[in-house]
C-alpha cells in the first residue's frame, strides 16, 4: 500500500493452507470503497506476491474512472478443488442491495466476484451479473424483462428467467453440469438464489430474505 496515493482505512489478509495449494485473500476498504482479491497458488510465497500485485491492480481501477475488465481475463481464475460433492456447507441470507446493472458490475470488479446477486430497482426483480463471454459480463434476472437503457457495462442479456428450483434440485444439478455457480428462483417466495462451487470444493447458497426490502 505504500505505492498508492489512495486512503486505505483497512485492510484483512488471509492465508489458508489447502491440499496441495494455498488460498489467498485480502479485503480493504480504499478511499471508501471495499476491495477484494482473491486467489490460488502452490506456496504461501506465491500466494503473497500476486496478492500484492492484485490488490495495486484492484487499487488502481477502483481509484480511476471505471473500465470494464479485459475478457478473456489475463489471468486465469483459480478454479474450485475437485470435488463431485453436491452438499451445501454454508448458506448465508444477505439482504440484497437494490442497484443497478452498472452498479452490480462495478461492485463485481471491485470485489473480484466471478457473480454477484442484487435487486434491481427499476424491474423489481433480483438477478446476477457474471463474468462470461462475449463480452464478458452478462445479466440474468429472475423474471423476464427488457435490456437495460444505456448501460455503461457491454452487458449480454440472458434470454430465459432463473429457473425455479429446491435447493437440492440446484445442487444436483450444478453438480451434474460441473457448473462453477446456478442462479436460481425458490419455488415458494420467487426469491432470487446463487449456489456456487467455493475454493475447498464445497458449496455455498446465497439465500436472501423471503421479502423484498
Amino acid at each position: 500500500m505504500r505505492d498508492t496515493s489512495a486512503l486505505v482505512e483497512a485492510v484483512r489478509i488471509r492465508l489458508t493452507a489447502a491440499p496441495e495449494r494455498v488460498l489467498a485473500q485480502v479485503n480493504a476498504e480504499v478511499d471508501g470503497r471495499r476491495v477484494r482479491v482473491q486467489l490460488a497458488a502452490r506456496t504461501a510465497g506465491e500466494a503473497t506476491e500476486r496478492l500484492a500485485d492484485g490488490l495495486r491492480q484492484r487499487v488502481r481501477t477502483v481509484s480511476a474512472s471505471w473500465r470494464p475488465r479485459p475478457w478473456p481475463p489475463t489471468a486465469p481464475t483459480p478454479a474450485p478443488a475437485p470435488s463431485s460433492s453436491a452438499r451445501i456447507v454454508r448458506v448465508k441470507s444477505p439482504v440484497l442491495v437494490w442497484c443497478s446493472p452498472d452498479a452490480a458490475v462495478r461492485t463485481l470488479d471491485a470485489m473480484d466476484y466471478d457473480v454477484h446477486l442484487f435487486t434491481d430497482p427499476v424491474t423489481g426483480t433480483d438477478a446476477v451479473v457474471h463474468r462470461i463471454g462475449p463480452t464478458g459480463y452478462r445479466l440474468a434476472r429472475t423474471l423476464p424483462a427488457a435490456p437495460p437503457r444505456h448501460p455503461a457495462a457491454p452487458l449480454t442479456l440472458g434470454p430465459h428467467p432463473a429457473p425455479p428450483l429446491t435447493d437440492h434440485q440446484a445442487a444436483t444439478r450444478l453438480t451434474a453440469a460441473d457448473l462453477p455457480h446456478l442462479f436460481y428462483t425458490d419455488p415458494a417466495t420467487r426469491r432470487g438464489r446463487l449456489l456456487y462451487r467455493r475454493h475447498d470444493g464445497h458449496l455455498t447458497l446465497l439465500a436472501p430474505p423471503a421479502e423484498h426490502r
